[in-house]
This record gives structure tokens, C-alpha cells and sequence, in this order.
């Protein structure tokens, strides 16, 4: 029987973890941001397109490292996820869930360094697959919901790794894909991981590169040196567009007052943005460089069968269905532990994998009360006026618990009623309250909020006023 949560704030003990599930339940149920990037950079492809993928990634296994059978076992590999007709790109045949893991190898992690790297007098990073994962994502592809799912999970979180409490990053360099795998299907409570994909960030860089590059809107100055890795961070505040280096340097920026979690918001930000600039032609003309990038710096278990399975679903997914969540819970305390840890909240879990990671079907739950839900206000639109009047109109509407948080550093055409914590419906009620907007079930919000509205310019433009 295996470990699930550490005896720490309401945990529960090690004995009373579910046991895996039997295989016929598991076919029916089934920070590395790489994949989503992946999938996302090609889901524009045609036919033909999909065609000339399946060719070039038949010229060499994505496969980087063997498993033994014990660790296959892991991974529901004996339930299909895609069928294929004569002439037809293959199609997702049920829900599945794959879990990405981006990794960050140095010199200084590894026994034996390549030759070029020996003598260069500082930490370099290695193209490995061996170390720490520096993120981590848990995605779920649901052909029967049509809705895509990027659970973030904190490198820091306190979990069972082997039976040992430590950090959940610590388990793809203690046991590779298989381990990690594990530990997360753990904490979820049983969650199956059906096939994985790990990524270095050198891939990530050539990635951005062979895409043309991402504009993104860097919330804040980022400046970060550390001479040992060579690490050099300098990114200036405001919309831009960035490179395979200066995405990096974006992704990989976790020197401030939220640390990984500021980190992991960010991602979220990087992603969807990505995902709604590499919808277009011009990424056809660059697939070519975009698969060797991911012939090189890749590996996973999924057949090409099943790449274009999850490409074709990607090329059809609506925007509004992707949902961005982040594991439920909170900073430790520095009196609690010597190191920094992400502690889980397990009630909080529970009911976002039974929503989010059920049997099929997405089951709706909402907080009927008004005055429970926590809202945050973010303007964008410099006018205390307006923020003023959305105060007042969400307190006589029954939202007494509400606070303003920072200021966003853009302003935005359309508010946001951002589900900072999953609770699609309750933004639905907010929005539809409001009559502005568009919902975004991600985690982009404030940290401690259920509701994050990011108040555009559309509250300014005689929308709001008859509230």
C-alpha cells in the first residue's frame, strides 16, 4: 500500500491512503510547461501537416530512456487512447492524463559530465533528463467533456517520495518518470497518470526559438544573477516579445515575495499566451524544426499514434475550455520546517480532482452563498472610480468579503473573472452578475482568493454603470 499524505496540518496518516485502483477502473478513469507547449505549437496542423509529423517522428523513438516492466506498470499502457482509420489522423478515444515534467540537469548533478562541459568553471546545464523537475504538470486531454485540464504542481510540495517526506521534485531524480509518476498519483488520491513526457530547458529555449518566439506581457522587472550557473536574468515590465533565452529567463524566475508560486502563475500567463500565438499558418512552415527540437530534447512514452491523437485534439479545443489549476494549499512557516515547502490542502484536493479528474464527466460544484466567496480586485484601469463602483456593486449584490490586490502593470480591453480555485460556476455567477468580462478557470489571480476580477477597460465603457 502506498504513502499519500504527510501527518501535517489535518493530513491524513500514511495508512489511510486509498489503494491503487484495479485495472478495469483505471481505463475508465484514467515547473515544465513543455508539453503544453508542444502540443499547443503544432495544434494548428492540417492533414498534410499531421501527415509529414507522423513521418518524421517515426525516423527516431521519442523514448530516451528504457523502463523496466515493473515501472511501465505504472502508466495504464494496456488501455488505448487512440484509434486510427485509413487515411485519417488517429482521434482520442477516452480521457487521459499525462504528466509533464520539465527538468533542470546542472554538471554539478550528474557522475559523469560531458566532454565540452569539463573545464568550463561553472555549473553548466546538461541536456539530461536525470535531475530535479523544476515544474511539473499534470494535463488531462477529455474528448467526452471537450475540455483540456493543466494542473500545476508546486516543486516544493511536502509529499511521500518512497516513503520519505520531502519535496514532490525530488522523486523524477530518485526514480525517474515511473517514480514521479507515482508519488503524484499519491498525493491526487489515486489519480491514474496514463503516459509521461519529460523536458530540459534547453529544449524549452530551442522550442521558443523554432516557434519564433512568444509576446507576453512581463508583470514586473525581473533581474536575478547567480555567477555559479551562469544564470543571468534581465527582463524589463510590460508587453514584449521574447525569445527562446528571454522565455527562459521568464519561466525560470522565482526570486520574489511568491517564489515557485509567483513562478507557476507566470507559467500559466506563458502558456495560454503561447498556445493562442501558435494557432496560425506560420507554425505549419516551422514544423519541421519543431520536431527536431522535440526529437532531441524529449522523452516520453507516447506513440507517435498517440502524439497526433492529442495534436488533432488540441487543434480543436475552444480557448474557453482550458482550465489552469494549482494544487491547493499554502506556504509553510518558517518555524515549521528548516527548508520552504508547499503544504497540500487535502479536502481542497479532493473535491478539485473529484471535479476536474472524475469518470468522464465534469461535475459542477459552486459556493451558493455569496458572502463565503473571497474576491479580489486587480485593476488595470487606473481609475479608483470605477474599482470604487465594482466595490459596491458586488457588496449590495451580497459579496461582503471582498479586497483589492495590486494593480495590474497592463490595462486589459476585457475584465477577467479569473477562478483562481477552480470554481468555474461561481465565476459564471460573477459574470453573468456583472455583464462584462470573460471567465478564465486558471490560477493567475490572487493566491488567496476563490474570485480574482481583473477589471478592464469594458467596466469603463457604460457596461458597468447600470449596476
Amino acid at each position: 500500500m502506498s504513502q499519500r499524505h504527510p501527518q501535517h496540518l489535518n493530513a491524513r496518516s500514511p495508512q489511510g491512503h486509498p489503494q491503487k485502483m484495479p485495472t478495469q477502473q483505471r481505463r475508465r478513469m484514467p515547473r515544465m510547461l513543455g508539453v503544453g507547449i508542444a502540443l499547443a505549437s503544432v495544434a494548428g496542423i492540417s492533414g498534410v501537416a499531421g501527415a509529414m509529423l507522423a513521418v518524421s517522428l517515426s525516423a527516431a523513438p521519442l523514448m530516451q530512456q528504457d523502463l523496466s516492466a515493473e515501472e511501465s506498470g505504472v502508466f495504464s499502457q494496456d488501455a488505448a487512447i487512440a484509434s486510427s482509420g485509413n487515411l485519417r489522423l488517429p482521434r482520442l478515444t477516452r480521457p487521459v492524463n499525462i504528466l509533464v515534467l520539465g527538468v533542470k540537469v546542472l554538471t554539478t548533478d550528474v557522475e559523469s559530465v560531458p566532454p565540452e562541459l569539463e573545464d568550463v568553471g561553472y555549473h553548466a546545464l546538461v541536456n539530461s533528463f536525470d535531475g530535479l523537475s523544476d515544474s511539473m504538470l499534470l494535463l488531462r486531454f477529455n474528448p467526452q467533456t471537450e475540455q483540456m485540464v493543466v494542473l500545476s504542481l508546486p516543486r516544493d510540495t511536502r509529499t511521500y517520495v518512497r516513503g520519505r517526506l520531502t519535496k514532490l521534485n525530488e522523486a523524477n531524480r530518485d526514480g525517474g518518470p515511473a517514480l514521479a509518476a507515482e508519488s503524484v498519483s499519491d498525493l491526487l488520491g489515486g489519480v491514474a497518470v496514463d503516459r509521461y513526457v519529460r523536458i530540459n530547458v534547453q529544449g524549452v529555449e530551442k522550442l521558443i526559438d523554432a516557434l519564433g518566439g512568444v509576446t507576453v506581457n512581463v508583470p514586473a522587472d525581473m533581474k536575478y544573477q547567480d555567477d555559479s550557473q551562469h544564470l543571468y536574468i534581465n527582463l524589463k515590465a510590460g508587453e514584449q516579445k521574447l525569445n527562446g533565452n528571454q522565455a527562459l529567463q521568464f519561466l525560470r524566475f522565482r526570486y520574489d515575495s511568491q517564489g515557485d508560486i509567483g513562478r507557476i502563475q507566470r507559467q500559466q500567463m506563458f502558456m495560454r499566451a503561447l498556445a493562442e500565438q501558435a494557432l496560425n499558418p506560420a507554425t505549419i512552415a516551422r514544423l519541421p524544426k519543431i520536431l527536431s527540437v522535440i526529437q532531441e530534447n524529449v522523452d516520453t512514452n507516447l506513440s507517435v499514434e498517440e502524439l497526433l491523437a492529442l495534436v488533432g485534439y488540441g487543434a480543436q479545443i475552444n480557448r474557453s475550455n482550458v482550465q489552469m489549476l494549482m494544487l491547493p494549499g499554502n506556504f509553510s512557516s518558517p518555524q515549521e520546517f528548516a527548508a520552504s515547502y508547499w503544504i497540500p490542502s487535502y479536502n481542497d484536493i479532493d473535491g478539485m480532482v473529484d471535479q476536474y479528474f472524475g469518470f468522464g464527466t465534469q461535475r459542477v460544484a459552486t459556493t451558493s452563498d455569496p458572502s463565503r466567496v473571497r474576491v479580489a480586485i486587480q485593476d488595470s484601469t487606473n481609475d479608483p472610480v470605477a474599482v470604487q463602483a465594482l466595490t459596491r456593486a458586488l457588496r449590495e449584490s451580497g459579496y461582503s468579503n471582498i479586497f483589492i490586490d495590486q494593480t495590474l502593470n497592463a490595462p486589459l480591453p476585457i475584465s477577467r473573472i479569473v477562478a483562481q480555485r477552480g470554481d468555474g460556476a461561481t465565476a459564471e455567477m460573477v459574470h453573468r452578475f456583472l455583464g462584462i468580462g470573460e471567465v478564465r478557470v486558471e490560477s493567475t489571480g490572487a493566491l488567496n482568493s476563490d474570485i480574482t476580477i481583473q477589471l478592464g477597460q469594458d467596466w469603463n465603457q457604460g457596461l458597468g454603470e447600470s449596476l
